[in-house]
C-alpha cells in the first residue's frame, strides 16, 4: 500500500534524475531541515561571482541565470523548512545555441540532512533516491531440519536471500549402526546446521539499519532449537518480534510466515494492505451499492464526490493513476495504492485495479 504523495515523490527524483545537460550547467541546491535560508543565498550569491570566471560564455550565461531563479525563489520563500527543500535549475536543452533554463523545486516527504550545491552536467539526487526506498524491513526465517530459506519483507514485497540445506538424513541408515549412535550423529548435523544458518543471518542483517525485526518459523521443535543451539548473534536475538508454527521452510513458507505474524506486523504496508482490500471485498459482497469498480463506474462516483477510499493498482499506467487521483484530491477522498504482491492485489488488478469504497450507497 503506497501513499500518492510517495508515488509524486518518486516519479520527481526519476525525473531529475534522467536530466543530462550538455556542459557542466545544471545546478542542484539541498537545504537540510530547518536550515537557515540566508545562509544558503549568500553562498549562492558568492557563487554566482565565481561563475563569472567560466571561460564558455553561454555555458557561463545559463549558469548565472539558474542561479539567480535559485536566488530568487529562496529569498520569496519560507526562512526555513521544516523537511529541507530540494532545487533543481539548469539547461535541460540538448541543442547547442537554444538554452532552455527550466527550474524544479520540491520539499521531501522526510527530512532532509544534507546541505549541497553542485554544478554538473546532471543534477544531484542520490540524498532524495535514499527517501524513496523502503524505511523499514524485516528479516524472515524458516528452517525445518532438512533445510532453511531466509528472506526478506519490504513493505509488501517478500524477497528470498539465500536456500540452505542441511544434509541431515532422515532415516536410520543400514549397515548396523546403531540407532544411539545414529541419533547422535544427526543431532550434531543439525545444531552445525543451525549454526550455519545463524552466520549467514549475521551476514544478510547485522550490518543492515532499516531492519526493524525478524520473523521466524518452522515447525516444532525445529525453531526453538535453532534459537537455543544456532549460536545467534544476541544482536538479531533482540530482534526476533515473532516465532511461529510453519509447516514448510522454502519460498512458500516465507509467504506463510508474514501471513501468521500479522498481528506483530499490524503497522506493517502488507497488512494495511490485507485488510483494506478485505473490507472492499466484503462490500462488494455483502453491500454491494457501497462498493464500485473498473474505471468508468469509479470516475462517476468519483465525479459525484460519494467516494470515501479510492483504491488503484500500482499496476495502472500512470496517465489513469493521475487522472483519477486528481479527480480524488478535489472531493477529499483517500486516496490509496494497491501492490500486485499479495494474493489480495493481483485479485485486485484482475478486477479492472480501479475500485472504490463509497461513503454512501449510489445504484448506477
Amino acid at each position: 500500500m503506497v501513499d500518492q504523495k510517495q508515488i509524486d515523490f518518486k516519479e520527481f527524483v526519476e525525473k531529475m534524475s534522467g536530466y543530462r545537460g550538455r556542459h557542466t550547467e545544471l545546478v542542484s541546491v539541498l537545504i537540510p531541515a530547518g536550515y537557515n535560508i540566508n545562509a544558503v543565498v549568500s553562498q549562492l550569491e558568492a557563487e554566482k561571482s565565481t561563475a563569472n570566471n567560466i571561460k564558455s560564455r553561454s555555458t557561463r550565461n545559463n549558469v548565472i541565470e539558474a542561479l539567480e531563479k535559485i536566488i530568487r525563489e529562496l529569498k520569496q520563500g519560507k526562512q526555513k523548512y521544516e523537511n529541507g527543500i530540494a532545487i533543481f535549475c539548469g539547461n535541460t536543452s540538448l541543442d547547442e545555441g537554444k538554452p532552455n533554463i527550466e527550474f524544479f523545486v520540491i520539499e521531501p516527504p522526510q527530512p532532509l540532512n544534507t546541505r549541497l550545491y553542485r554544478c554538473d552536467q546532471t543534477f544531484v539526487t542520490d540524498p532524495l533516491i535514499e527517501m524513496t526506498e523502503t524505511t523499514e524491513v524485516y528479516g524472515l526465517l524458516v528452517i525445518e531440519r532438512k533445510e532453511a530459506t531466509i528472506g526478506l519483507l519490504e513493505g509488501t514485497r517478500i524477497k528470498v536471500l539465500q536456500k540452505m540445506t542441511s544434509g541431515v538424513p532422515g532415516k536410520i541408515r543400514a549397515g548396523g549402526q546403531s540407532s544411539q549412535r545414529f541419533a547422535r550423529i544427526t543431532e550434531g548435523m543439525a545444531k552445525e546446521f543451525y549454526r550455519r544458518v545463524a552466520e549467514t543471518m549475521k551476514e544478510e542483517f547485522f550490518e543492515m539499519k532499516k531492519l526493524k525485526g525478524i520473523l521466524i518459523g518452522g515447525p516444532i521443535p525445529t525453531k526453538e532449537e535453532f534459537l537455543e543451539d544456532g549460536q545467534l548473534v544476541t544482536a538479531l536475538k533482540n530482534k526476533v518480534i515473532a516465532v511461529k508454527d510453519i509447516g514448510y521452510a522454502d519460498e512458500h513458507g516465507l509467504g506463510l510466515l508474514v501471513e501468521a505474524a500479522q498481528e506483530e506486523l499490524v503497522e506493517q504496508d502488507i497488512t494495511k494492505e490485507r485488510k483494506i482490500m478485505e473490507k472492499f471485498f466484503t462490500i462488494l459482497g455483502k453491500d454491494p451499492g457501497k462498493g464500485v469498480y473498473q474505471y468508468s463506474k469509479v470516475k462517476k462516483v468519483l465525479e459525484m464526490g460519494a467516494v470515501d477510499t479510492l483504491l488503484l493498482s500500482e499496476t495502472l499506467e500512470k496517465p489513469i493513476i493521475k487522472e483519477l487521483t486528481t479527480i480524488a484530491e478535489q472531493m477529499g477522498t483517500t486516496v490509496i495504492l494497491v501492490s500486485n504482491e499479495t494474493d489480495e492485489g493481483k485479485q485486485f488488478t484482475s478486477l479492472s485495479g480501479i475500485g472504490a469504497i463509497l461513503r454512501y450507497k449510489v445504484h448506477l
